[in-house]
C-alpha cells in the first residue's frame, strides 16, 4: 500500500483530515517536532534573538537557541491512506499569546511539549487545554543532557488528570512524534466518546 494513493482498481480514498496543535514553552523543540514529521517542507515564522529580546525572551536552559517562532509552524503527514493530520507549532513567548486562540480552532487535540529542566514553562500551556476541555497528550521532550524521569513523576509533578497521557519523545526522531501524534488521535478520540455517553445518559 502506497499512503497517500489508493490502489489500483479502488475508488480514490478522501481522507479526513484533523488538526492538532504543538504547543509548549519557549525552546521546548516544537519547530523541531513539527519539522522531523512533516511529510512537506515546513512553514516556519522564525526570526532571529536579538540582544534586544533578551530581557523578554528567557533564554535560560536554551542558552544556544538563535531563533524564535513568531506565529507558528505548518506541517503535515498521512498516517493512513484515510487520515491526514494537519500540525500547527504555536509560538512559545507570552507576547505571542494573542495567536492561540485563532490556532486552537477547530483542533482535534493537542502535544504539550515538555522540558524536564524547565517543567514551569509548559505550565501555561496544560491550563490553557484544561480550560478550553481540548484533549492534550504530554511529550516529555528527552534532551541529550537533561535528567531522565519516568512518565508517572512527570505526571504527578504536573498534576495532570489519570487520563492523560505522559509520552516519552525524541522531538529529533521521526518515528518518536509519530507515536506522540498517534497518542494524541487515540486520545482526543477517547476523550470525544466520553462526552458523547455523558450527554446521551
Amino acid at each position: 500500500m502506497i499512503l497517500g494513493r489508493s490502489e489500483r482498481g479502488t475508488p480514490p480514498v478522501e481522507p479526513v483530515t484533523l488538526k492538532i496543535l504543538v504547543a509548549g514553552g519557549f525552546g521546548v523543540g516544537k519547530t523541531t517536532c513539527v519539522g522531523a514529521v512533516s511529510e512537506i517542507k515546513p512553514l516556519r515564522t522564525e526570526e532571529v534573538l536579538t540582544e534586544a529580546g533578551r530581557p523578554v525572551d528567557d533564554t535560560s536552559g536554551v542558552e544556544n537557541k538563535t531563533t524564535t517562532t513568531v506565529a507558528m509552524d505548518f506541517g503535515r503527514i498521512t498516517l493512513r491512506e484515510d487520515l491526514v493530520l494537519y500540525l500547527f507549532g504555536t509560538p512559545g513567548q507570552d507576547r505571542f499569546w494573542f495567536l492561540w486562540d485563532e490556532l486552537a480552532s477547530g483542533a482535534l487535540g493537542a502535544v504539550v511539549l515538555v522540558d524536564t529542566r524547565r517543567l514551569e514553562d509548559c505550565f501555561a500551556a496544560v491550563d490553557y487545554f484544561e480550560r478550553r476541555s481540548i484533549p492534550f497528550v504530554i511529550g516529555v521532550n528527552c534532551f541529550d543532557d537533561a535528567a531522565r524521569y519516568p512518565a508517572e513523576t512527570v505526571r504527578q509533578a504536573l498534576d495532570l488528570d489519570p487520563d492523560v497521557p505522559v509520552v516519552l519523545c525524541d522531538a529529533r526522531q521521526r518515528d518518536s512524534v509519530k507515536d506522540i501524534l498517534v497518542a494524541v488521535v487515540r486520545h482526543a478520540m477517547a476523550h470525544a466518546s466520553g462526552q458523547r455517553q455523558t450527554v446521551t445518559t
